[in-house]
């Protein structure tokens, strides 16, 4: 059984940053994909950044030119780094990993993490 597990959330400051890291337990071989999605309370859960093992990446509107999404040295890691942050940034962020075509649909098994709370707060 793989597990992706996070790390990195917390309380911040508006105008703040955070950096989430995902780690898969054992190497993943079927994926093309990890990435971040989050839910806000009473809201659905959706994207906010993908990174392909072909470097492609897919932002959410609302994050573009604030936040960056990397590959970690090892393999099956990834990384969010999230600058600039907004009170609407606060989620239970989730590491997301799986085999997506090239429109960006998920296909095939997918992996998802326990998820991270972010609080972006004064």
């Amino acid at each position: 059984q793989v597990q992706l597990v996070e790390s990195g959330g917390g309380l911040v400051q508006p105008g703040g940053s955070l950096r989430l890291s995902c780690a898969a337990s054992r190497n993943i071989f079927s994926i093309n994909v990890m990435g971040w999605y989050r839910q806000a309370p009473g809201k659905q859960r959706e994207l906010v950044a993908l990174l392909t093992t072909t470097d492609r990446t897919n932002y959410s509107d609302s994050v573009k030119g604030r936040f960056t999404i990397s590959r970690g040295g090892a393999r099956n890691t990834v990384y969010l780094q999230m600058d600039s942050l907004k009170p609407e940034d606060t989620a239970v962020y989730y590491c997301k990993a799986g085999l997506v075509d090239g429109g960006w649909n998920w296909i095939n098994q997918e992996y998802w993490g326990q998820g991270t709370q972010v609080t972006v707060s004064s």
